[in-house]
């Protein structure tokens, strides 16, 4: 068997063009992005042109607010507030990480539910766990939304996550459950990681460590979702499966570079505009 490549390019790509028409349809709206990026970092100004790009690509108003790595908390919040104000703001997102004297948690919690396109306000993560409108993380919505373009049923499914952060692992199993998936949460700590990767229909390898899944951690047919992003021995980027034995024996497969990390802008994409429909009362 040759697993079928999940071609998360592809997926984006024709999501995006949806986005166009349902942006087309906000009657002289334009949804509106604010991004805080906090110092200068290189991966996280990286991270932030590829936003600013995709943004701008689809006609999304995109406002980017740089702040000194020396910014005191308050004044970080203050901006924050400004922006849960301002009407041609939908959407807003603080660059992660922050530098060590500011805390995180009330960086999340400063941003208003209602504009938290990342989905990590703790109103958002409780409205996912109990199945109200929120705005889900968008690195896992983006895998479900490959799961269903690749028309896989996930209905008494058994799905193993293998990660436990609250921006991938956590929320992922939480949407898989959310459609009749059978979900099991593994991490670097679970004693005989095999022993449940292997009764697995679907694997979600989000642990970011490099070939943690190896073609004898899946069983034969198994769809392999792979969310790390690690540099191997000679800097190439790799996943955390070993991309070339899982994908001789799996069904389905995400590569990295292409898989999921396409689809983790695009919900950023696809949330902003849901939020500017919401604001605009426009569906």
């Amino acid at each position: 068997m040759s697993a079928e490549i999940i071609d998360g390019k592809k997926i984006a790509q024709s999501m995006r063009e949806q986005l166009k028409e349902r942006i087309a349809n906000l009657q002289g709206v334009t949804p509106g992005l604010a991004v805080v990026l906090i110092g200068d970092n290189q991966a996280s100004q990286t991270y932030v042109s590829m936003k600013q790009k995709a943004c701008e690509n689809l006609g999304i108003y995109s406002r980017l607010i740089r702040m000194p790595e020396s910014v005191s908390e308050s004044d970080l919040l203050s901006t924050i507030n400004e922006l849960n104000e301002d009407s041609t703001i939908h959407g807003i997102l603080v660059q992660l990480p922050l530098p060590a004297h500011i805390d995180e948690t009330s960086v999340i919690e400063a941003i208003i539910p209602a504009k938290d396109v990342d989905g990590f306000h703790p109103i958002n993560v409780g409205r996912l766990q109990t199945g109200g409108e929120a705005f889900y993380p968008c690195t896992p919505n983006g895998i479900m939304k490959m799961l269903e373009y690749q028309g896989i049923d996930l209905t008494g499914k058994h799905a193993v996550v293998v990660g436990r952060s609250n921006i991938v692992g956590k929320p992922m199993g939480q949407l898989l459950l959310k459609e009749s998936a059978t979900v099991t949460y593994c991490h670097s700590k679970t004693a005989d990681l095999k022993a449940h990767t292997k009764q697995a229909d679907i694997v979600v390898a989000a642990a970011g460590i490099h070939n943690l899944i190896t073609a004898e951690h899946i069983k034969e047919g198994a769809v392999v979702i792979d969310v790390g992003m690690n540099r191997d021995s000679e800097g190439k980027l790799c996943g955390d499966a070993d991309y070339d034995s899982c994908k001789a024996k799996a069904s389905a497969i995400t590569p990295v570079p292409g898989g999921v990390g396409p689809m983790t802008i695009t919900m950023l994409l696809f949330n902003t505009v849901e939020s500017a429909e919401r604001f605009s009362k426009v569906k």
